[in-house]
């Protein structure tokens, strides 16, 4: 089976290709996946028989607060340029990657499940990148219905790992702080946007790599599955572990500004159906092997 993955050479695209090498990899710089002659090109020169839809337009907490319209346009695009034009080439295999941010900002229950997708609104920080997530899954679950077609979803949490955007303004807080850590010296004082408060699940990024093709495999229902570890951690906490990792002698100091929702964590039981005995590399473990390639690979 030809599989083409969409963002190939984003964070996930990268180390999945270490898992998947024979699988074909297209990023921005081979089309333009908001154009719709591009997309269909795509589609004409490779003809693949299944796709791995990774292609977004992803930043950090500031970025989504900041950049509400390009978030939603971009994305939107792009989602309903490759669910169409994979239908119009005839593809009968789609899988596509949500995000929690696409999951209501408040829920009755913790961990959410994948009922709870459409039970409230997105949080406001994240308003439009994660409405244009939820209108990826309603994409997918209606051309499923209408064409018969397998075209499923699955939603990480938030990602972390080697390979990450560690030092621009649009990174994610494991990363960015990665980076503000390796950078300092013994005494320095780090700020962290908000207050330490919210909890996270953090998901390595290989975790997710090694899931990718047993749902590809075996996900073949409207279900938008979460792929979720059990640890749901304090920014203060991880903020902490990274310090300890670093080995160093510093302060982290909270800002209290751009908090986000205070929980966002998921449930894995629908994963851990279809991927029995599925194991998740814990926070201090992923954390360490991030900070020392980080160390060995960008602060050289």
């Amino acid at each position: 089976m030809k599989v083409l993955v969409t963002g190939g050479d984003g964070f996930v695209g990268k180390n999945l290709k270490r898992f998947k090498p024979d699988w074909i990899y297209v990023s921005s710089k081979d089309y333009d996946l908001t154009v719709q002659d591009d997309t269909r090109h795509m589609f004409l020169d490779i003809r693949p028989d299944a796709i791995v839809h990774l292609a977004a337009r992803v930043g950090g907490i500031k970025d989504n607060a900041e950049n509400q319209a390009v978030f939603f346009y971009q994305n939107t695009m792009i989602n309903t340029n490759i669910v169409h034009y994979a239908y119009k080439h005839g593809v009968s295999r789609l899988l596509a990657s949500l995000s929690t941010c696409a999951f209501p900002d408040t829920v009755d229950n913790y961990p959410f499940s994948e009922k709870d997708l459409f039970s409230g609104p997105p949080a406001i920080t994240n308003f439009s990148y994660g409405f244009s997530k939820r209108m990826l899954h309603v994409q997918a679950a209606s051309y499923r219905k209408q064409y018969g077609l397998n075209y499923s979803t699955f939603c990480p949490s938030n990602l972390y790992g080697p390979n990450d955007h560690f030092d621009s303004e649009s990174s994610h807080f494991v990363p960015s702080l990665i980076s503000k850590i390796a950078k300092a010296k013994d005494g320095d004082k780090i700020e962290v946007w908000g207050t330490g408060q919210p909890l996270r699940q953090q998901l390595y990024v290989d975790d997710l790599c090694r899931a990718i093709p047993e749902l590809l495999d075996k996900h073949a229902t409207d279900d938008p599955i979460i792929v979720a570890p059990d640890e749901n951690l304090s920014i203060m906490t991880m903020s902490e572990t990274l310090v300890d990792i670093s080995k160093k002698n510093l302060e982290i100091f909270f800002n209290g500004n751009l908090d986000g929702q205070y929980r966002k964590d998921g449930s894995n039981g629908r994963l851990l159906d279809i991927i029995p005995n599925f194991e998740f590399t814990s926070f201090i473990s992923g954390a360490s092997q991030t900070y020392n390639w980080y160390m060995d690979n960008i602060l050289l």
